[in-house]
Order: C-alpha cells, then sequence, then structure tokens
C-alpha cells in the first residue's frame, strides 16, 4: 500500500479537477467549489482545495449537510475535521463558534433532503460529490447546473446516477 492511502483518493480528485480545468484555460484558483461527505475522499479534497486558492461551500454526512455561503474557513474546515475525527455528526459544526452567521445545516426525511446539491444558490463553479453512490439524481443535477457548476469531478463511486448523467451530458459544452 502507499503511505498517502488515505489523502491519495481526494488529491488525485483535485489534481485531475485542477487538470480539466486548465485544459481548458482556467483553475482552481477563486472557485466555489460544493463537496459532499467528509470521510477520507472529502476531507483530503477540501485540504487539496485550499492549497489550490478555491473556496470550498459544503460538506455533508448521511444526517445533513452544512453550506457556508462565503467558503469554509481555515479555522472551520479544521472544527469540521475535529468533529468527524471523533466519529462525531456534521451538524455539530452548527453549535461551533467558528461558524459564520449565514451558516445553514440541511437535512430532512428523504436522503434527497440531505444532500447539498438543491441549497447551493448562484455562483458555484464545481461539484465534487464524495459522499455515496447515486447521491445526484436528475433535480440535483438541474439544481447544479441552475446554481452555475460547470465541472463535476466524481470522488465517491458512481455518485451521479444515469439521469443526471443525462442532465448534465445535454449541457456539455466540452
Amino acid at each position: 500500500g502507499s503511505l498517502i492511502r488515505p489523502e491519495a483518493t481526494g488529491y488525485g480528485l483535485v489534481y485531475i479537477t485542477q487538470y480539466a480545468l486548465q485544459e481548458n484555460g482556467d483553475s482552481l484558483k477563486g472557485k466555489k467549489v460544493a463537496v459532499s461527505g467528509s470521510g477520507n475522499v472529502a476531507t483530503f479534497a477540501v485540504e487539496k482545495l485550499f492549497e489550490l486558492g478555491a473556496t470550498v461551500v459544503s460538506m455533508s454526512d448521511s444526517g445533513g449537510a452544512v453550506i457556508e455561503p462565503a467558503g469554509f474557513t481555515k479555522e472551520q474546515f479544521a472544527k469540521i475535521r475535529e468533529i468527524k475525527d471523533a466519529r462525531g455528526r456534521i451538524k455539530k459544526y452548527m453549535e461551533a463558534t467558528c461558524k459564520s452567521k449565514d451558516a445553514i445545516y440541511v437535512t430532512g426525511d428523504k436522503s434527497e433532503d440531505r444532500r447539498p446539491w438543491r441549497k447551493l444558490g448562484k455562483g458555484i463553479d464545481v461539484a465534487l460529490p464524495c459522499a455515496t453512490q447515486n447521491e445526484i439524481n436528475a433535480d440535483d443535477a438541474a439544481a447544479l447546473i441552475a446554481s452555475g457548476v460547470k465541472f463535476v469531478a466524481e470522488g465517491a463511486n458512481m455518485p451521479s446516477d444515469p439521469d443526471a448523467i443525462a442532465k448534465f451530458k445535454a449541457v456539455d459544452k466540452g
């Protein structure tokens, strides 16, 4: 095994996203990025996004999602890591003194209500689903497109269902 096994998938996801953006004359610097999940893939992806100058606006777990509309600070991200390292739920972040006054927690009875995709608002450039299989359906894909997302890179195993993929392909200009 690799000495950076825990980091490998998250870092790799961000590197491939950066390379795709560079192929289109762009970069992650200054981009608003929505991330789902808070396990190894998501956590190390967020770490690398900070290094490359991106602004991360969401993280989640199976109970719900936290959205920081202006982006997480490094202090806020460290708090999420501390909570998750202690096996806590991401909802606990809403009790943190470092959260912004604009932070929101998204939850609900159905799994699609607990994901960040439909609650992001405008101005999101990149989505990195890192949580679970089939976490993005057609309605989520439509919401991401409406939010302004131009790139979706998948860190989880098959996070976009076939209907979501069809939505993304319908607007693909590449």
